[in-house]
């Protein structure tokens, strides 16, 4: 049957939201597997069509979209072609992937692009299905682009180590890290200590990249890295060294950039961080003041005062190859459109364009940008590192989660009247949702990690607006507490958010451990309803890194633009769960934090 495009109309992004992204609060916009559709316009074909879903990594969404945008209407097969993009978190969606896919995961994807191949390895590793069946095929992924991980460090430190003239590595930043002295070492006490940026290798391709990079250093070994590598005691020792300098984790490393160029534009970007471990296309992003990557907000922010530089780790590095992967359940119709769109994303003029956003080919050539104005030695050496074997691989998460950094953490959940409206479609209230997701996050925690729970509105215990349900103890003493008091939780009373917020904060501050990551996770789903007290300058000029907040604004009532502010004045990361039906997703990437 013939088929005739259709006209599509452009896209027209809200003045404030580009403005917002382009000085980098991606940390604070965060959308879920199989939440976002990623298509705005109206379909680009009518009659007859072949439609496939292909959920991407977040770093490269945008480019994809618009590669997308650009081939939907083509013909395949006597039948109109269309693709929709997906943003799906690559840990997330490998773990949606290796369970079958439910209905709750969102649409289910056709193609699958993870930022790197290490997620495929772990799904095959990992799977177990309703059937049984891993959902990809056993052949080696193709490539879409790639981009090595890069220590992304301001060029002024990076110099101080001795960068470009001098190999950089893993075993540098440990002794760094590891000295007292920090970086009064090279003659620079005003940049106090070694402060690294670093996601949650469950959730992140840079966070696992860095995380096998970081094994990898430990052994001296390129290749072969074996279940006892992994298991030798000075092999733990150094990465629980490099992990002691955390400043905090996370599920996506633009938590890291929007809170750089922040303080960058304060003046103060050499305190906030010392390196990042991202991919080098962030570093050309990051330059161009543009640190989301999205074409839509370039040229909205000026480029930072203090530039960062991708330094290539001397032991090797690995790449995220960000591999194009069908799944085996498409029908021969789909797969033809799966096939047509890689070669579409082949051609030189989509490849051109990645290139031009700081990725290297598919083939590994650099681009254009990649040059030492823009923080990157084209002609480096650079060492790339064998991906571990499957069961190897799952032994370096496990092997992590009991070396990262401890947590110590307040958990405040918002208990005003509001909460007890039905969550829009679920048949629950949002509070109901809430406990859910609060509970189900807790086994995240390690056991000597500390946790308190408290609950908050307005009346509360003596008149406060918070009352403490769990003290700020170790989850292997207080775990069953904690599980019992959420579930206990009912909803009344306004919303004393300015005034619980300080008390948290200084509750941590009382509490703090120099050796963990200090934070308060605030959920809320409204405003601040009290008179008197405090109000949200007094607020913002007492809050500080030394406790950093994590803020979700829950349901449609939520003030998401104080939340942002609040977070960012402790260079944390504010959540959106706008939909309250997300929460569960929402609250387990807040946890991935720590």
């Amino acid at each position: 049957m013939a088929y005739t495009p259709a006209r599509p109309r452009r896209r027209i992004l809200p003045y404030l939201l580009a403005v917002v992204l382009a000085v980098g609060l991606i940390a604070g916009l965060r959308w879920y597997t199989g939440r976002e559709s990623g298509v705005a316009e109206p379909s680009a074909c009518r009659g007859e069509a072949t439609r496939i879903r292909l959920a991407s990594s977040q770093d490269k969404i945008w480019l994809l979209r618009e590669a997308a945008k650009a081939y939907n209407g083509r013909a395949v097969a006597g039948r109109c072609a269309e693709v929709v993009v997906d943003e799906a978190n690559s840990g997330t969606a490998m773990r949606a992937l290796a369970r079958g896919w439910k209905d709750t995961d969102g649409p289910r994807p056709d193609v699958w692009s993870p930022a790197a191949s290490a997620w495929v390895t772990l799904l095959r590793q990992q799977a177990g299905g309703s059937d049984g069946t891993v959902p990809v095929a056993d052949a080696k992924p193709v490539p879409i682009v790639t981009a090595p991980l890069v220590f992304a460090m301001p060029r002024p430190m990076a110099e101080a180590l001795g960068w470009p003239g001098k190999a950089v590595g893993w075993s540098d930043l440990a002794a760094l890290a590891g000295d007292p002295r920090g970086w009064a070492k090279y003659g620079h006490p005003e940049w106090g200590r070694f402060k690294l940026g670093k996601t949650n290798p469950n959730y992140s391709s840079s966070g696992l990249n860095a995380t096998i990079g970081a094994y990898f250093a430990a052994t001296g070994t390129t290749s072969d890295l074996t279940a006892a590598d992994v298991a030798d005691a000075k092999t733990r020792a150094f990465v629980k060294g490099v992990e002691q300098s955390i400043v905090h984790y996370g599920d996506i490393s633009m938590t890291f950039l929007g809170n750089l160029l922040r303080a960058d534009d304060r003046g103060e970007a050499m305190s906030y961080i010392s390196a990042i471990t991202i991919e080098e296309n962030s570093v050309t992003d990051y330059n161009r003041g543009n640190p989301s990557g999205n074409p839509a907000t370039l040229g909205r922010h000026a480029p930072p005062r203090t530039p960062l530089v991708a330094v290539n780790p001397k032991e090797g590095t690995l790449y995220s190859d960000h591999p194009y992967v069908p799944l085996t359940w498409m029908d021969p119709a789909k797969k033809a459109v799966a096939d047509d769109f890689l070669a579409y994303l082949h051609s030189a003029p989509v490849q051109a364009k990645f290139t031009e956003y700081g990725y290297r080919g598919f083939d590994g050539r650099p681009g254009p940008r990649a040059t030492r104005e823009n923080g990157v030695v084209p002609d480096a050496k650079i060492t790339a590192l064998s991906p571990p074997t499957p069961s190897v691989m799952d032994k370096v998460l496990r092997s992590w989660s009991e070396l990262r950094k401890r947590a110590n953490v307040l958990i405040v959940v918002d208990r005003s009247g509001s909460m007890e409206e039905e969550a829009t479609g679920t048949g629950q209230s949002r509070l109901e949702l809430a406990k859910k997701a609060v509970a189900g996050a807790l086994p995240q925690f390690r056991g000597d990690d500390r946790v308190g729970l408290w609950a908050f509105s307005t009346g509360q215990d003596g008149g406060r607006d918070y009352r403490e349900l769990v003290g700020v103890e170790p989850v292997s003493k207080t775990g069953s507490a904690l599980r019992d008091r959420i579930g206990e939780l009912t909803a009344q009373g306004g919303t004393g958010l300015y005034d619980t917020v300080l008390a948290a904060v200084d509750r941590m501050r009382r509490a703090r451990d120099e050796e963990a990551i200090n934070a308060v996770v605030f959920l809320t789903d409204g405003k601040n309803e009290k008179n008197g007290g405090s109000d949200l300058n007094h607020l913002l000029t007492r809050l500080n890194p030394e406790v950093r907040l994590f803020t979700i604004g829950y349901g449609e009532g939520a003030d998401q633009d104080v939340l942002r502010r609040i977070a960012e004045a402790t260079d944390g990361a504010a959540y959106d769960s706008s939909r309250p039906d997300t929460i569960d997703q929402v609250f387990t990437s807040v946890i991935s934090n720590f």
